[in-house]
């Protein structure tokens, strides 16, 4: 596994800058349909995998949630810790090599914040599944009862609508992205994103074998978390599922 991952230098780039990019813009939306589906109350533990400079974590700490946000860019978690509160803890890590047990009420990794953007250019047989590791630590962090939501991009969606930046790869279902990113000064430079895309049935069995059940998957939007059933128009699939406990059939 490589020590560096290859978003860390488009994330120390973008800076507070990511906050201007409109997909953050539905946090409020997102984070009101989250504490239904998941069932959460003032003073549940959740952890948020991949958490940016933590828009979602600092939304739900707001509503009473006591909330660790975990990131692998250092920026991000800078800017997070400025808006700390007493109900947030934020942490500078790398998803895959997380060793949280039986913690949380709920675990969510939101925007291919972490899982979807494990895959990467370097993916080789040895990391076949890496996005499936980071699964796995999230499912393990879960105490056994307890829900998950993560967002992943719809593979039918980027194959259904193309774009001239994007290449799409049918053997990993990587799509690699060539953009030009600015930061808060205004300045551009040409990056290259690489994200994981998935259908419904590859989520299915991604998730029974990180040891979990799952509930939901609906087709979303940025903003726009409804309970949608899975079709081709959106770009995301939304996956709601839970840990089974001692003794529930998987």
């Amino acid at each position: 596994m490589s020590s560096r991952h290859w978003f860390q230098d488009t994330a120390a780039h973008l800076g507070a800058a990511y906050l201007r990019y409109s997909f953050t813009y539905g946090t409020v939306q997102e984070v009101d349909f989250l504490i239904s589906a998941l069932g959460l109350k003032e003073g549940d533990m959740l952890l948020d995998v991949g958490c940016g400079p933590g828009r979602h974590a600092l939304e739900f700490a707001s509503r009473g949630i006591q909330v660790t946000g975990l990131d692998i860019s250092e920026e991000f978690i800078e800017i997070a810790n400025k808006k700390s509160t007493e109900n947030t803890s934020f942490v500078c890590a790398d998803a895959r090599t997380m060793t949280y047990e039986e913690e949380f009420d709920a675990v969510i990794s939101l925007c291919q914040g972490a899982f979807g953007l494990a895959g990467g250019p370097s993916l080789i047989e040895s990391e076949l599944d890496p996005d499936g590791q980071i699964l796995e630590k999230m499912a393990g962090a879960l105490r056994p009862g307890k829900n998950l939501a993560l967002s992943a991009f719809s593979a039918y969606f980027q194959i259904r609508y193309p774009s001239d930046t994007n290449e799409f790869d049918a053997d990993t279902g990587i799509n690699h992205e060539t953009t030009s990113i600015k930061n808060e000064q205004g300045e551009s430079v040409d990056t290259e994103l690489w994200t994981s895309c998935f259908t419904p049935r590859e989520l299915r069995l991604l998730a029974h074998n990180a040891g979990l059940k799952v509930d939901e998957i609906w087709s979303v939007n940025p903003g726009d978390y409804k309970k949608h059933p899975p079709d081709l128009e959106h770009a995301e699939y939304l996956v709601l599922a839970h840990r089974p406990k001692n003794g529930e059939k998987k």
